[in-house]
């Protein structure tokens, strides 16, 4: 369906992450190694970054596929960040939302976005935006369900600004409206990275002693730190730090991003090991 990447360290140019690794996302737009769903991600792409002292993103995104892009190999190889989401994407339906449709969305310090599809779209998504405020239903970006995906968690966040618990929430809800959906969904506020493994593949890549760490759909390189996220889990992550927990238990708490049961720590690191993925009966 689509594959992204959230990076927290160092500033390093956009290139050294997203095109210049063997298996970088540039490349997995047209040759993917782990996607479930889809071979080419052609329809568009996008990547947002956060500078230096200022806590709003700015973004860059296309409606036609990445490799094409001449504007964005040059802003690759020139800018550089610390904080940084992108997103290649393979639309489910066609449409005409250009640009609008691809990731990152943003609002205020946010950036996200969602590798996947909700099963039975829109019918089964219907008692869910239902219960949204109509000014927020109005202002969807485009006409896809990620974009109704992103409306729902921003209104988690702005009750509440705990990254894992709006993705948590959020994942729940869908899972139940429309089973079979698949919810890989990436949110960043520039200092600490959300993410939900719910119907394909999700790994993460932690270099405590560089203080970087690195969420993706797929490894981009054959670094052996990469680990692999199960089925089912929600990820939180800062430059030093993972926590992993089910989301197919009952919450514990209020968030559940403070109820891991496998974190690392910096400089004393142990990496969980590459846990089995499983399938997606929404496939």
């Amino acid at each position: 369906m689509c594959r992204h990447l959230a990076y927290l360290g160092e500033p390093v140019s956009l290139g050294r992450v997203l095109s210049d690794p063997e298996h970088s996302l540039v490349r997995q737009s047209w040759e993917p190694r782990r996607q479930r769903s889809g071979t080419v991600n052609a329809d568009g792409f996008g990547v947002g970054w956060y500078a230096e002292e200022d806590p709003v993103p700015a973004r860059y995104r296309r409606s036609g596929p990445i490799w094409g892009d001449l504007t964005f190999s040059d802003l690759a190889r020139v800018v550089r960040s610390g904080a940084v989401l992108a997103a290649v994407r393979d639309a489910t339906r066609p449409g005409a939302d250009g640009e609008a449709a691809a990731a990152p969305f943003a609002e205020g310090h946010w950036l996200f976005s969602h590798n996947g599809s909700l099963r039975d779209w829109p019918d089964a998504a219907a008692p869910v935006a239902a219960c949204l405020p109509p000014q927020e239903l109005l202002s969807l970006a485009a006409r896809t369900d990620s974009a109704l995906i992103w409306a729902l968690v921003l209104h988690r966040l702005r009750a509440d600004p705990d990254l894992g618990a709006a993705l948590a929430g959020t994942v729940r809800e869908l899972a139940e409206a429309a089973p079979g959906s698949r919810l890989n969904l990436l949110l960043t506020d520039g200092r600490a990275i959300a993410a939900t493994a719910w119907g394909d593949s999700l790994w993460y890549l932690a270099d405590t002693a560089a203080q970087r760490t690195v969420v993706a759909s797929e490894p981009y390189d054959d670094d052996a730190r990469w680990c692999e996220v199960p089925d089912g889990t929600l990820l939180t992550a800062t430059r030093t730090r993972i926590d992993l927990v089910s989301l197919k238990e009952p919450p514990a708490g209020p968030s559940p991003s403070r109820h891991a049961h496998h974190s690392l720590h910096a400089p004393h690191a142990h990496h969980a090991p590459h846990a089995p993925q499983q399938g997606d009966e929404g496939k």
